[in-house]
């Protein structure tokens, strides 16, 4: 019936040719609409129930099958139920429409009027805010019109699993219009059947209680959609968890949760309220938000006491601190199917936090498998999606393996586009995928690699440079108190000039300790050294200028023909190779025993360059500095010292499926050669007559 109930959509969407005519703005309509058609779907269901019940035990006493309906803990309504009035009847007379329909509200239970917003303090979680919506619609003067409109949607002759259908198609299209759900994916149909698909490869029908949890739940249809898939295919008796931040959005998921056999839907945000902490879970699913930053709650997860996070990813985008959460909820034998985009397989150098994420994933041996959805998979954005598989249970075939699926390619086009869904995966397509990850062996869309593959070392090394001899200067060496030797860092120069030539004119520094200063000038010496010296010294280029450093015994300058520096001694040049002359000002205030001053200093350095390389990873030690320093000895010809090692890991789908282009046979080539040149002849003939 899934596909009969979808006729409605258009029913629903006919409620907002009021709001229209209002004058309410389109982005909007969702927060015009979502209280209504959630009553909808509580009334329908509490019909539906109450029939249900009516055939069972019928209804000859009505104080006994009230009693009987209300233990049964689906909500109750006491219009619906024991005075058997719908929404239809009480919009039948529009005089006694306000009070009756205030009245109706009001005969929810206490939690269906906590989630529907009925008659809520301006302090209290408004969640739906009916009262507060009706109130607006009736200044408007449209409030009897628009729950008139809903009133004609009859959804009793759907089950649960059908309802969500639909309400899944209006949250849609609510994303679609709404300004207020950046980075939030609703989750289509055929990508919940290829989660379900993947998850029912995985688990036995061994009667088994099983646990269902998503941390991201919104209005549910991720969550229960998995749980009805599940049912169909196995007899397992289930339970859902769900969180989720949205008010509105948990509302749905709550009211949801009531019309099934076992489920808990939590309000709060997962990252700083956790509710299931103590829970493990056997299956967990979600489609955390893309791109979305958590600035409005860093001081709470820098401060998180759980050891969920071994690292944090950057500020504007939090998926990765859902993944961890998911992976320490996740039963040791837990299987988890997680909807990311693509900077989580790569963004981040070696030691950020999102590499040291992966690498925690890795390192655990959690990554069962990733595949690349197409584009145009969601209804609300176009870019490539990834399913990432985590299983912490891996069999002794797979350990330490990981499967990259590309099925980019596996969809079909729908004939009409639902936002930006322009492709889905039929059954086809979802059954080749779930086979790919069952057989777990390579061919044209998938391959099997060592997790190892991902892994690489991030080798810092400080380079010397040097000059066109490959010489670079030499530093004295001094003995310490364990007589050890030691290289100095710099030689110290002590100048008595400094010459800059142009070709305009020559500007030369000879005072390099200054302790006097133009009192009509500057205000003090402190701000000479501010205002003059420290930016005459910052901008002294000894390789872009002619700039020479003279001592009572020498000269040194930088010939930058051959990246050396030059010392001169009477008039024998010693070429020291390359080096820095650097230059330095500093201030020295006044002490006991000395006034204050302004310090020019000299000294030769080696050119350092602080440079880093990628190099391929082993995770045996002595393998891996092998393959360091060989790397070394083919790409590196200057001298240069190990700094640190970091461990980077990244997932690269377009490296592992680029399909090089096909290049044309040289015969093939000259022969097209030949016929233009043979075109030009004739046409460089007719030109001539």
């Amino acid at each position: 019936m899934s596909i009969n109930i979808l006729k409605y959509e258009s029913d629903v969407w006919r409620t907002a040719d009021l709001l229209i005519g209002a004058g309410i703005k389109q982005s909007d309509f969702p927060k015009y609409m979502m209280p209504y058609f959630a009553l909808l779907m509580v009334e329908s269901r509490l019909i539906r129930e109450a029939n249900r019940l009516a055939e069972e035990i019928g209804k000859d006493s009505i104080d006994d099958f009230v009693e009987e309906f209300q233990l049964a803990g689906l909500g109750y309504n006491d219009y619906i139920i024991r005075k058997g009035k719908s929404l239809k009847d009480i919009c039948k007379n529009d005089k006694a429409f306000d009070s009756d329909f205030h009245l109706y509200l009001k005969s929810f239970d206490p939690e269906t009027k906590y989630l529907l917003g009925v008659d809520k303090g301006t302090e209290d979680e408004k969640f739906l805010d009916i009262s507060g919506i009706s109130g607006q619609l009736k200044k408007k003067r449209i409030l009897f019109e628009t729950v008139q409109a809903w009133s004609e949607i009859d959804l009793t002759p759907f089950n649960n699993s059908e309802i969500t259908t639909l309400e899944e198609h209006i949250k849609r299209k609510w994303a679609d219009i709404s300004a207020e759900t950046a980075g939030e994916q609703y989750t289509p149909d055929d990508i919940i059947s290829l989660i379900s698909e993947l998850i029912a490869a995985k688990i036995q029908d061994n009667g088994k209680f099983l646990t269902i949890y998503d941390p991201t739940c919104g209005g549910g249809n991720l969550l229960f959609g998995v749980e009805d898939k599940i049912k169909e295919k196995f007899k397992r008796p289930t339970k859902t968890f769900g969180e989720d931040w949205s008010d509105s959005l948990y509302a749905l998921a709550k009211i949801e949760s009531r019309f099934r056999a076992d489920s808990e839907i939590k309000y709060g945000n997962t990252l700083t309220n956790i509710s299931f902490i103590e829970k493990r879970f056997d299956v967990i699913v979600a489609n955390p938000p893309y791109g979305v930053d958590w600035k409005g709650y860093q001081k709470d997860i820098q401060n998180d006491t759980t050891e969920r996070f071994v690292a944090l990813p950057s500020i504007s985008d939090g998926q990765f601190l859902f993944t961890q959460h998911i992976l320490y909820q996740l039963a040791n034998d837990g299987f988890s199917v997680v909807v990311h985009n693509g900077s989580t397989l790569f963004s981040g150098d070696a030691g950020s936090g999102e590499s040291t994420i992966r690498k925690h994933f890795f390192d655990n041996d959690w990554v069962e498998g990733i595949i690349q959805m197409p584009t145009d998979e969601f209804f609300n954005t176009g870019i490539y999606t990834y399913l990432w598989i985590f299983n912490k249970n891996k069999p002794a075939d797979r350990k330490d393996k990981v499967i990259l699926i590309n099925a980019s390619e596996l969809y079909e086009g729908l004939k009409k586009s639902k936002g930006k869904k322009r492709k889905q995966m039929n059954l086809d397509n979802r059954t080749e995928i779930v086979k790919a990850f069952t057989h777990f062996k390579d061919n044209e869309y998938c391959k099997v690699f060592d997790k190892w593959h991902f892994y690489y070392n991030k080798q810092s090394i400080m380079l010397t440079n040097v000059d066109v001899n490959g010489k670079f200067i030499e530093m004295p060496h001094k003995e310490t108190k364990e007589s050890e030797k030691v290289e100095i860092k710099s030689i110290k120069l002590d100048p008595v000039k400094i010459t800059i030539m142009d070709e305009a004119n020559t500007v030369t520094l000879t005072d390099f300790e200054i302790t006097t200063f133009d009192k009509t000038k500057y205000a003090s010496l402190d701000a000479k050294f501010n205002e003059e010296i420290k930016p005459t010294i910052t901008v002294l280029d000894y390789k872009d200028q002619n700039l020479k450093v003279f001592t009572k015994n020498a000269t040194y300058w930088y010939d930058s023909d051959k990246d050396t520096i030059i010392e001169e001694i009477g008039r024998k040049q010693t070429e020291l190779g390359c080096g820095k002359i650097i230059i330095k000002s500093t201030f020295k205030k006044a002490s006991k025993a000395k006034s204050a001053s302004i310090v020019i200093t000299v000294e030769l350095t080696k050119d350092l360059q602080k440079d880093y390389e990628i190099i391929t990873y082993s995770p045996i030690e002595t393998k891996n500095q092998k393959s360091i320093a060989e790397f070394m000895t083919k790409h590196i010809s200057k001298p240069y010292e190990y700094i640190d090692n970091v461990i980077g890991v990244e997932i690269n789908f377009n490296k592992v499926f680029y399909i090089p282009e096909k290049l044309r046979e040289i015969a093939e080539i000259n022969s097209d050669l030949e016929l233009l040149e043979s075109e030009l002849k004739k046409l460089e003939k007719d030109l001539a007559i």
